[in-house]
């Protein structure tokens, strides 16, 4: 129904009734969509209208598991609800409804409460995890292509997939834990390089604040949180910003983050991960 205003509200399914010039919507109605013995076509649209807003909170739900561990039920209810009128889909696919969430919960921190801290971690948190999910995968570099070339001119290209986090909370584990709980099918895990059992006291500490560097990725269809050392997350952020390998190892260096050993250590592990996208 290309041209017709019809976003729906509110959780009741309430939707602007004007056509783009004007008309009510309950006298265009019919010119889409056919009547039947027991419905008019302005009431056809309205279930539609009212099953397009219950699909819109599962999958926001479904995206957040987190954020509603964290807030709870009724106040994420109440958030989602505000944030899907104001930001409405506008994708041909839902898993870009959350787009807007972060910058809408640091807006509007009324949603958030004494949690703001926390949440705001998790909802960035969430959101890689939906880039990680289904973004886009490049061929990945060859690290011997690297041998013969000047350092002072290559610029490394992360894959699209891979977010980098500095979160104020250590959230990954907590999150892991809840996708688990709920049986979720996109479950993450920080288990490449180490064992995945924790003891349940741990996860108590979770929501005390603590900074923490991550990397967000996927790597065999499977989402993984790697946890970083703050030289590997500002040797991997300044190649996001397009510094050149020399550049970015000049400025590691200067701030006494890692040696050379280590460094070495930390491309041979990203590249065998292929996080790093093949030289155009």
């Amino acid at each position: 129904m290309a041209g017709a205003v019809m976003r729906p509200l509110a959780a009741g399914g309430g939707m602007k009734r004007q056509w783009h010039d004007g008309r009510p919507m309950k006298n265009v109605a019919s010119d889409f969509i056919k009547p039947n013995n027991r419905l008019t076509s302005f009431e056809r649209l309205e279930i539609y209208n009212r099953q397009y807003w219950f699909r819109l909170k599962d999958c926001f739900y479904e995206d957040y598991p987190g954020l509603r561990a964290i807030l709870g039920e009724h106040r994420f209810e109440r958030m989602a609800c505000a944030y899907l009128a104001r930001h409405p889909s506008q994708s041909f696919t839902l898993r870009n409804l959350g787009r807007f969430l972060v910058d809408f919960l640091d807006a509007e921190p009324r949603w958030l409460g004494r949690l703001r801290g926390p949440a705001l971690d998790m909802a960035r948190l969430e959101w890689a995890h939906i880039e990680a999910f289904d973004n886009e995968a490049r061929p990945a570099l060859e690290i011997d292509s690297l041998l013969d070339a000047d350092p002072a001119d290559i610029r490394l290209q992360l894959q699209p997939h891979l977010t980098l986090l500095q979160l104020g909370y250590e959230l990954d584990e907590f999150l892991i834990h809840v996708k688990q709980g709920a049986g979720l099918r996109t479950e993450a895990s920080n288990a490449m390089e180490q064992p995945r059992t924790r003891k349940e006291g741990r996860r108590k500490r979770h929501l005390q604040p603590k900074t923490m560097f991550l990397a967000v990725h996927r790597h065999d269809d499977t989402v993984y949180y790697k946890r970083l050392h703050a030289g590997q997350f500002r040797l991997l952020s300044a190649f996001r910003a397009g510094a050149t390998l020399a550049g970015a190892c000049a400025e590691l260096a200067e701030s006494a983050d890692a040696n050379v050993a280590e460094v070495k250590s930390w491309f041979e592990t990203w590249a065998a991960l292929g996080w790093f996208c093949k030289l155009a």
